[in-house]
């Protein structure tokens, strides 16, 4: 029996699993409430700009929309949550510094440490449905230390369609099953198994809030399973 190839790259899902989208987006509106006076529950406003991003992201999915990078769906999604929370004058300059609250999310505290030690021995890339913008501007500003920032944009296909996870391994040069995808999302790791390529869940049960139940339970179909980055690269010797 043939062994299963060794894993040479690591390509990681970002907003959840690298950062904590939530609680930067808090602080964010927080910040433009303190300037701007509104009456708005920052928390329930962070969590309805996310809940904009899936059904955003099928319309170009289906061929709806053509394809339309993550920062100007972002930007769709602001513009009716600002409208139904009757948040009024706002300069055009302050919504788009807003929007760009997704280019300066916070890491979460075991990322950059981990990220670090999982480089040591692979190549550390993004796979992300965030455009390469949006990507870059994030790792400069938390210090993310990536090889390689591969979106969704470089291909125009979002997770989970087969072309994203595929054309990451293609253009890493490597075989889908040298290829591991990490993620706190148990839809994109399924979805880049069913392409070939290997799979680490990192829990991260406080992804929407102290709130939420998470499900951060083992799924025998991955093939690890991680509390944190610091944990993958133990498992992974690192």
């Amino acid at each position: 029996m043939r062994s299963a190839p060794p894993v040479k790259a690591l390509a990681f899902d970002v907003f959840g699993t690298v950062v904590d989208w939530r609680g930067s987006l808090i602080r964010e509106g927080r910040l433009l409430g303190r300037r701007k006076k509104p009456k708005v529950d920052w928390a329930a406003f962070a969590d309805a700009w996310r809940a904009g991003y899936r059904p955003a992201m099928a319309r170009v999915r289906s061929g709806e929309l053509p394809w339309t990078k993550l920062d100007d769906l972002h930007r769709m999604i602001l513009d009716e949550l600002l409208a139904r929370s009757a948040i009024r004058g706002l300069k055009e300059e302050e919504i788009v510094n807003f929007n760009c609250a997704w280019h300066r999310l916070q890491p979460w505290p075991d990322a950059k440490a981990g990220l670090a030690k999982l480089k040591r021995r692979h190549v550390i890339a993004t796979l992300s449905n965030g455009n390469v913008a949006l990507l870059t501007n994030m790792a400069k500003h938390a210090g993310l230390p990536w090889d390689c920032i591969l979106s969704a944009e470089v291909v125009r296909h979002y997770k989970p369609d087969p072309e994203t996870y595929l054309g990451a391994a293609d253009l890493l040069g490597v075989r889908p099953g040298e290829l591991m995808m990490v993620a706190a999302h148990k839809d994109d790791l399924h979805a880049a198994r069913a392409c070939g390529l290997k799979t680490a869940f990192v829990a991260r049960p406080r992804e929407y809030g102290p709130a939420v139940k998470v499900d951060v339970s083992r799924d025998p179909a991955f093939d690890l399973d991680a509390r944190d980055f610091n944990d993958l690269a133990r498992q992974l010797a690192a």
